[in-house]
């Protein structure tokens, strides 16, 4: 007699959180909350908090950034699709100044040793490395991780990285 069994494939995923808006904590909390209510998902690590400098428009309030390991059987593709329904139905995120300020941001950084560029989607996400506010909480959960384009650690790129970004862990 055949066995038959799920044979769903999960993968670890990791997920950088930003606010600048509102409460700050209340809202990477709630995104946290929301993330981990996903089917055929469970977070599975979460990193301090950390106040961080805005990058990119710097007239605006400071930032509260964290990064979560999300165990997931969604592809990149719906994984974002998630992630930004999350932004938009649970935070009200309307896009209309680029790297502005928002109540929440969700970037998926890492989905296994996936390689995606396409329109919409680019995973690994294409700045993580040059930037502090990331790679400091990912080195939290996650400093043994190696980036699948640059065959380098965490550790290794966060000691490499040349940023005057202020990241204060709260």
């Amino acid at each position: 007699m055949p066995i038959c069994f799920n044979l769903m494939m999960h993968t670890d995923a990791y997920i950088a959180l930003g606010s600048n808006m509102g409460d700050r904590e209340l809202n990477l909390l709630r995104a946290v909350s929301e993330i981990g209510r996903l089917d055929d998902s469970k977070v599975t690590g979460l990193s301090p908090f950390y106040e961080t400098s805005p990058v990119g428009v710097l007239d605006q309030p400071p930032f509260y950034n964290a990064v979560l390991r999300l165990n997931t059987a969604y592809t990149p593709h719906e994984l974002l699709e998630r992630l930004l329904h999350i932004e938009t139905a649970v935070f009200g995120r309307t896009r209309t100044i680029h790297w502005g300020q928002r109540r929440i941001d969700l970037d998926l950084l890492l989905h296994g040793g996936a390689r995606l560029a396409e329109d919409g989607l680019v995973v690994p996400h294409p700045r993580m490395a040059e930037r502090r506010f990331v790679l400091q909480p990912l080195y939290d959960i996650a400093p043994d991780l190696v980036h699948p384009l640059l065959g380098r650690t965490i550790t290794e790129l966060l000691a490499s990285l040349q940023s005057d970004e202020i990241v204060t862990r709260i």
